[in-house]
C-alpha cells in the first residue's frame, strides 16, 4: 500500500511540477493523472520486462485497490471546504444569493455543455441509416 500510494502522490506531484515549471493552463492533477495513465498503459501493454522490474504492489492489483480506497473516503476530503464556509458565514450572508445563483447557472451550464456534447458525439458515432445513399466522393 505504501508504494501505491506514493505513485499516486508522485504522479501528482509531477504533473504539479511539469504544469507550474512550463505554465501550462492544465490543472497539475489533471496532468498527474494522464501520467499515471502513461504507466498503467505501458504497465499492462508495455514490454514484458517492465512489470519484471516493478515492485509487486504496483503489479499485483495492490494499486487498484489503493486507488479504490481513496476514492470510497473522497468525502472526507470535502470536510476542510465545509468547515473554511462555516469560518466565513459572514461572507455567505452577504453574498449567499449571488453564490446560489452563480451554483445553479453554472450546474446548469455544465449540464447544457454535457448533453450536447453527448449529441454531437452520439451523430458522429451514428451508423448509417439502412439503404440509405452512400455520401458523395470529392472528385
Amino acid at each position: 500500500m505504501i508504494a501505491s500510494l506514493t505513485l499516486i502522490l508522485l504522479a501528482q506531484l509531477l504533473g504539479e511540477g511539469i504544469a507550474r515549471a512550463c505554465a501550462l493552463p492544465v490543472p497539475g492533477p489533471v496532468l498527474g493523472m494522464a501520467l499515471m495513465l502513461g504507466f498503467l498503459v505501458l504497465r499492462d501493454r508495455g514490454p514484458r520486462l517492465v512489470p519484471r522490474w516493478l515492485p509487486a504492489p504496483l503489479t499485483d492489483g495492490t494499486l487498484e485497490r489503493t486507488g479504490k480506497g481513496l476514492l470510497a473516503n473522497l468525502s472526507l476530503m470535502f470536510v476542510p471546504a465545509g468547515a473554511g464556509i462555516v469560518g466565513r458565514l459572514d461572507v455567505l450572508e452577504a453574498q449567499g444569493a449571488k453564490l446560489a445563483l452563480v451554483l445553479l447557472v453554472s450546474t446548469a451550464a455544465a449540464l447544457l455543455a454535457t448533453v450536447l456534447t453527448f449529441l454531437a458525439v452520439q451523430r458522429l458515432m451514428a451508423p448509417p441509416p439502412p439503404g440509405g445513399t452512400p455520401p458523395e466522393r470529392a472528385r
